[in-house]
């Protein structure tokens, strides 16, 4: 048995180390707000998470193209 036993992420079944501050259940980095630390399911932040890894409003520059 190893000395870190991964959760499974209740929202993508990835492996999580970390879990929501309202509904208590496992959630990986893709799916926690940093800002308030809930999951994507119980988050009321205005600034919502997206399968991207930006936030909204973020510009999307692509590689090679400066702002």
């Amino acid at each position: 048995m190893s000395s870190s036993a991964p959760f499974i992420c209740s929202i993508c079944e990835q492996e999580s180390v970390h879990i929501c501050v309202k509904c208590k259940k496992d959630t990986c980095n893709n799916h926690l707000c940093e800002k308030c630390g809930s999951c994507s399911d119980c988050c009321d932040c205005e600034v919502h998470l997206d399968s991207g890894g930006h936030e909204a409003g973020e510009p999307d520059y692509e590689a090679g193209h400066a702002a």
